[in-house]
């Protein structure tokens, strides 16, 4: 099933508007979550929105929004007061500009999304605009409200849609100066660069996605398999950075390592995560399905096993 969608309002170029809906291109539901726990009783933890002053649970129709003035003084802020700061973008998306995709600084990308036609009418006037970017080789830009706030938004033709990304306002992006100041400037000679430039057509490849496996994730699996089949839990050595001493001497060295790597290395067959990846999960004997029993605990062992 399809996630909702994020925001629905209208696609406009000039004249030409079409009725379009913006869906998130990407998704972290796979991953591996942990809850907090009491670790006294086992039992979740729960969260409960207090006045800072009398210490009472407030509930949810009383809280409000507040601009911090100073440490005492706040300014209300209704949920009525805000959707009345009325912009175009809450419900279209104007195309205020089409620029070139090398122009856009990648510090400016914050999250992709995908942008279809919403409903049957509009179809037309959505592959327009869309074969209008693609033939013109440009990123449109607009404007977009999503999460109370208007966002630029860079829109590129993918297949028979479009991807939006949001970005990010100048404001938001930190200049590189102010990490950059002390970095030493060191004269890089012609042999470290052709060793250094060896290295890198050793390792040259192709972008292919499917090849990465995230094994941060996959280890967080074997833990939670070991816990469950009451394995001990051993640490694992951390590798060890070494101070490079002869730089000349190291890169002739990577060079040999990288080589002996490609030569000794069997193919590997991309591991399909993505669909499902607690699927991994051992199962328990007599239990359901380990994707359902993962979320639960095993009811077996009436005592709580400590952590």
């Amino acid at each position: 099933m399809a996630p909702r969608a994020n925001w629905k309002g209208f696609l406009r170029l000039s004249l030409v508007t079409c009725p379009v809906a913006l869906y998130p291109a990407t998704s972290e539901s796979e991953k591996v979550s942990f809850n907090q726990l009491n670790r006294k009783t086992g039992h979740r933890i729960k969260y409960a929105k207090v006045d800072a002053d009398t210490g009472e649970e407030v509930a949810s129709e009383d809280i409000v929004k507040g601009y911090k003035v100073d440490t005492d003084t706040f300014i209300e802020v209704t949920k009525e007061e805000l959707e009345n700061v009325a912009l175009e973008s809450t419900r279209t998306i104007e195309i205020d500009e089409f620029v070139d995709r090398s122009e856009i600084d990648p510090r400016y990308l914050i999250r992709p999304y995908y942008l279809v036609p919403d409903g049957k009418v509009g179809h037309d006037a959505f592959a327009v605009i869309r074969e209008t970017i693609r033939e013109m080789n440009k990123v449109a830009i607009g404007r977009v409200v999503l999460t109370n706030r208007e966002h630029i938004i860079a829109l590129d033709p993918l297949d028979k849609g479009l991807m939006g990304t949001l970005l990010r306002y100048p404001y938001e992006v930190r200049s590189e100066k102010e990490y950059f100041d002390d970095i030493q400037d060191v004269k890089v000679t012609k042999d470290m660069l052709d060793l250094a430039r060896h290295i890198v057509n050793q390792k040259a490849g192709h972008f292919q996605p499917d090849k990465f496996e995230d094994q941060y994730e996959t280890a967080l699996l074997d833990l939670i398999n070991q816990k469950r089949a009451g394995k001990p839990i051993t640490a694992k050595e951390r590798p060890r950075g070494e101070n490079v001493v002869d730089l000349m001497d190291a890169l002739r060295k990577s060079i040999g390592g990288a080589q002996a790597a490609k030569d000794s290395k069997p193919a590997k067959k991309p591991r399909k995560v993505a669909s499902g990846q607690k699927e991994m999960l051992m199962p328990i004997a007599g239990k359901k399905p380990a994707k359902e029993a993962a979320a639960k605990k095993p009811a077996a062992k009436p005592q709580r096993k400590s952590a």
